[in-house]
């Protein structure tokens, strides 16, 4: 079957589950959600599931992912375990608000309490929906692009759950939220969770996702993230993606920033099948400082994709991307980073640049820095680059007796720190510092700290 033929194929298949299950994706949501649900699928039709023709997704074959036959958790699934005693995300001396999403629902016997100190408020993203009617519509599918981008659309016509964050006006939050993805099932599956991010102006957050997979299924992840960061307000994002072999994720993030905001993004991928992570990020006022970082360890067949494009639309933002990649075996890589700085964006300062290390001659990266600018004081850079571990560093470090393995890994480590050395959280920082070292030797397969077997279906 050709590659249009499929596409039209996977379009249909998901189109005829969308109206058969309708009334199950509009139960319990309010009209304002459910309402744009007929227009985000008519989009899906149109553009269907992206492959490599579209330039965006030139080096990533989503379709593969697609045609497999999947579970779609329309509601919640019932557990009648503690998942603590099976699981622990935790990392040492990090006190936080844990939020559980199982299989891309709110777990409610993991829900702190709804009113969090200073007036923050974490739920489901259904519950908010119903509460905070007026919160969530000024929000809601406002940064999002469901009009072009046909896996957000696909979102937007699935999405029943997810997260909901809220810092008030002026108000910081007392400890970091940490978001544990879950992945569980006895058959193969499909989550679609929606997340939406609300910090008001002059406030700040700490937002930790970390996303696992605990049974051996083939999973198809598809999550839409919206973050609004208001003026004067501060956010930082980091994220460890854990998944197996047979998962397959693909996170949107849609960030829209106010003038004097800051934010933090990192992204660290330290396993998992296949890897897409798209981020769209908005610079919608002056001073606006916003790094967007990403750090990725591939082995075997497994690939990952970054996407990041950032759009300059004020005077005076300043903007870095920096990705970082070690691949080996015959591990696959993108990354395509667009610097977008429009006419009236003066003394916009931005800077881009993707590195990696190829361990074997069979591992491939596909790198693709941009910029497009439309103003005249400007400053701004891009760049690339993809070879094998330093021999002249490998050479001075053999020379002092440092067997080649060590040595090797003693550069990785150092290649991976100016990523993680940029997490703001210490405890958070030392706890990645030892998974990437762990990764760097092999020694960390699948999820950490994972008391069941859960195999690996990617494995052979």
């Amino acid at each position: 079957m050709s590659i249009d033929a499929q596409s039209i194929d996977l379009k249909d298949r998901y189109l005829d589950y969308f109206y058969k299950n309708l009334e199950y994706l509009k139960d319990g949501l309010p009209a304002y959600i459910n309402d744009k649900r007929e227009k985000a699928i008519q989009t899906f039709q149109k553009k269907g599931i992206p492959h490599n023709k579209n330039e965006a997704y030139k080096y990533t074959d989503l379709n593969s992912a697609f045609e497999k036959q999947y579970k779609n958790y329309m509601h919640p699934k019932k557990i009648d375990f503690n998942l603590d005693d099976i699981f622990k995300c935790d990392v040492p001396e990090l006190n936080t608000h844990v939020v559980l999403l199982l299989n891309g629902w709110f777990y409610e016997n993991k829900t702190p309490r709804r009113q969090l100190p200073n007036g923050v408020i974490i739920s489901s993203f259904r519950e908010a929906a119903n509460k905070y009617p007026s919160l969530i519509k000024k929000h809601y599918n406002q940064y999002a692009d469901s009009e072009s981008e046909s896996l957000t659309a696909l979102n937007t016509a699935f999405a029943q759950d997810g997260v909901f964050l809220y810092v008030p006006e002026g108000k910081v939050m007392d400890k970091p939220v940490q978001i544990i993805n879950l992945l569980l099932d006895e058959e193969d599956g499909m989550a679609q969770h929606r997340n939406l991010f609300v910090i008001e102006e002059s406030g700040e957050a700490k937002v930790i996702v970390c996303d696992h997979t605990l049974s051996e299924k083939n999973f198809l992840t598809n999550s839409v993230t919206e973050m609004y960061v208001g003026q004067n307000a501060n956010l930082d994002f980091d994220r460890v993606q854990n998944e197996h072999n047979g998962s397959t994720q693909i996170s949107n993030i849609y960030l829209h920033q106010e003038k004097d905001s800051n934010v933090l993004s990192n992204t660290i991928t330290l396993h998992g099948g296949l890897v897409r992570n798209n981020f769209y990020m908005q610079l919608k006022g002056e001073n606006c400082e916003n790094q967007t970082l990403g750090l990725y360890l591939g082995d075997r067949s497994q690939h990952i994709d970054n996407y990041v494009h950032i759009d300059h639309a004020f005077p005076n933002c300043r903007s870095n991307q920096l990705f970082k990649g070690v691949l080996d075996d015959m591990a696959t890589g993108a990354f395509s980073g667009r610097i977008l700085v429009r006419q009236d964006a003066q003394k916009t300062e931005a800077y881009q640049a993707n590195n990696n290390i190829l361990l074997t001659d069979d591992a491939k990266m596909n790198s693709k820095p941009q910029l497009e600018i439309y103003a005249d004081d400007v400053k701004c850079s891009h760049g690339g680059t993809s070879g094998q571990p330093n021999e002249n560093a490998l050479f001075y470090l053999r020379s002092r007796g440092i067997p080649y393995k060590e040595a090797q890994l003693l550069l990785m480590y150092a290649f991976a720190h100016e990523i993680i050395g940029q997490i703001r959280t210490p405890p958070l920082q030392d706890r990645i510092h030892e998974l990437v070292e762990k990764r760097l030797r092999g020694e960390l397969s699948r999820c950490n700290y994972c008391e069941i077997d859960c195999g690996d279906p990617g494995k052979n």
